[in-house]
């Protein structure tokens, strides 16, 4: 489905792997010289990271780590992690990803919960190890720089074999370790490839978590098996300065930093995202087709996806987006679905072992071998893609009628005065009401003509409110100063406003 957004030649070289290992040894052979890494003013090629990354499968040998142990990797953006990472699952075991800003007690329980063998970490988080240092005292710990002086070879695993583990809210909020077979981590790996003309030899910039799984495959992983070159930004805050001076051609971004570099690059011109950028992949979040049409008078594609953690990112994505600018798109090869009362089970080769050590999580994900996702979507007749909301998020009205928040608040989305919004449920007077709060985008709302402008955003809403049908309509409209407060990987906290 997706050979026709590219050339043959092109398509041809996106093969399968049966594991990170074996796609690792075919791309350092065939990109031995490449820089496949640039980090705090370092480069690295891929033949020059492999040399690393053996030694170190060779010291975490030396402390009695084995095929199919589990290793946490406790880092925060860097070269350390994207050597450690590889290191484990090239040599057979687990990686175990834990966030850089977990504190020393949740530190502690996620070794004891996960059963790790050893603990693989940034010399910069040292300080936080007190805790398994006092209590887990037979517990291996190697800085990510550790060397052993001979290398140790990769291992190439089966598809099944498990390789990583991601945290997750999944359907619940509750955090979870998402266990990615091979085949799942290396199916999501593929799927990045697709949908996008000129996808080998990329420059990829990176500020995505990757401890999260759009920043782990859609950042890290597709840049590695394309020979890509990925820069790794440590600090957001020099993030478009190093941008200009790097000059990425390709950007993975979560529409909260879309939006932001869609503002400073016009108030500080086109040059800001880099004079080569030409390609956005953007989701974990509902994307406005405003920010596609806005990037397009740039000169820069801006590709929707729909994915989760438990499907190894990427479950579709949108190679037409002007056509279709509120879908996410076609679903990757490799997968089935269905829709059961609205709601979007999945199934196939990307999908999740399974939540680690939580029987009673998993029992409720899954229906005869079906995941359900928890999203709200439909298909439309061309095969696209498009998510109406969360299941958990449904407001049920005294009157019966169930309101899905995130479809209402699509439909506020879709003018280009608002940047964001937030529908919800409050008691009033003994009344049940809908109110929606809007965060506007003020370089459009400086266009507007009328001298007030809040009364003319006011107007823009009140029109597509009186639209919607009347037990979907908002009672009370708040016009926020501010942005929404926001989580980790920029989603809105519904309960934060």
């Amino acid at each position: 489905m997706f050979d026709r957004y590219t050339d043959a030649l092109t398509y041809a070289r996106i093969v399968d792997f049966p594991s990170v290992g074996a796609m690792w040894r075919a791309k350092v052979g065939e990109f031995p010289d490449v820089v496949a890494i640039v980090d705090d003013g370092k480069q690295y090629t891929y033949r020059a990271i492999e040399e690393d990354v053996a030694r170190f499968r060779a010291a975490l040998v030396e402390k009695g780590v084995g095929k199919g142990d589990r290793v946490g990797v406790f880092a925060p953006n860097s070269y350390d992690f994207v050597s450690a990472y590889l290191a484990v699952v090239t040599m057979g075991a687990v990686a175990v990803l834990l966030p850089p800003h977990l504190d020393e007690r949740a530190l502690y329980g996620c070794a004891v919960k996960f059963q790790l063998k050893a603990v693989a970490f940034c010399r910069a988080l040292e300080a936080k190890l007190s805790l398994l240092r006092a209590l887990a005292q037979d517990l291996p710990l190697l800085a990510c720089d550790e060397r052993a002086e001979h290398p140790f070879p990769v291992v190439c695993c089966d598809r099944e074999d498990p390789c990583a583990v991601l945290f997750t809210g999944g359907t619940t909020g509750k955090s979870k370790g998402a266990l990615l077979s091979h085949r799942a981590l290396m199916a999501g790996t593929k799927n990045g490839c697709y949908g996008i003309r000129s996808v080998f030899g990329q420059r990829y910039f990176l500020v995505l978590p990757l401890t999260h799984v759009f920043g782990l495959i859609r950042n890290l992983m597709t840049s590695l098996y394309t020979g890509s070159t990925l820069y790794i930004c440590r600090d957001t805050k020099n993030m478009f300065r190093e941008m200009a001076a790097f000059r990425p051609t390709i950007l993975v971004l979560v529409p909260a930093l879309a939006e932001m570099a869609l503002n400073l690059s016009r108030q500080f011109g086109r040059n800001l995202l880099g004079e080569e950028m030409k390609t956005i992949i953007c989701g974990a979040a509902f994307v406005p087709p405003y920010l596609i049409r806005e990037y397009k008078k740039l000169g820069i594609s801006l590709f929707p996806g729909y994915g989760l953690t438990e499907s190894a990112n990427l479950v579709s994505g949108n190679p037409t987006p002007l056509e279709k600018p509120e879908s996410v798109g076609l679903l990757y090869e490799g997968q089935q679905l269905k829709f059961v009362n609205g709601e979007l089970w999945l199934k196939g080769e990307n999908m999740m072992s399974g939540y680690l050590g939580d029987e009673e999580e998993n029992a409720a994900a899954y229906s005869d071998g079906w995941f359900k996702t928890g999203d709200l979507a439909h298909m439309d007749e061309d095969g696209y893609l498009y998510i109406t909301g969360r299941i958990k998020e449904v407001i049920v009205l005294p009157t019966g009628e169930n309101i899905s928040p995130a479809e209402i608040e699509n439909k506020f989305n879709a003018l280009e005065s608002v940047q964001d919004c937030l529908v919800y449920e409050s008691v009033e007077d003994g009344r049940h009401i809908l109110v929606l709060e809007v965060y506007p985008r003020k370089a459009e709302l400086a266009k507007f003509e009328a001298e007030d402008k809040e009364g003319a955003l006011r107007a823009e809403l009140n029109r597509v409110n009186a639209a919607l049908p009347a037990f979907c309509r908002v009672s009370r409209i708040v016009i926020r100063e501010t942005d929404f407060k926001r989580s980790p990987s920029m989603k809105i906290l519904r309960n934060g406003q």
